[in-house]
């Protein structure tokens, strides 16, 4: 009386190289594919980045404002803040006060060129 299961039993013995490979696939750590976050450079996902856009933001309390263009990943520009307690929200930006401090965001640029 054999202690193994049946089925390993109906193993061929060429199979013996893909079970070793098998065991090493599943004992290697996984490697992270991208890194995480809405601003990764390497790899853009294939959809929206901004999911929900926050009703409004203090001016004063942006550190750091990312335009992404429409493209194929999303058909709409999306608009993500990076506010000074280090939080991204995303941003309309067909809303007025958005389209203000961008105006201004882009004269103080030119002004300090």
């Amino acid at each position: 009386m054999s202690l193994l299961p049946s089925f390993a039993t109906r193993i061929p013995s060429s199979s013996g190289s893909l079970c070793a490979l098998l065991a090493l696939l599943l004992l290697t750590p996984p490697r992270p594919l991208a890194s995480a976050g809405p601003s990764s450079s390497l790899v853009r996902e294939l959809r929206c980045q901004c999911l929900t856009i926050a009703p409004t933001v203090h001016p004063k309390m942006i550190s750091n404002l990312e335009m992404i263009a429409a493209g194929p990943q999303c058909p709409t520009v999306e608009l993500i803040a990076t506010l000074k307690n280090g939080k991204k929200v995303c941003l309309d930006p067909e809303a007025p006060l958005i389209k203000k401090i961008i105006q201004k965001i882009l004269s103080s640029r030119k002004q300090k060129n």
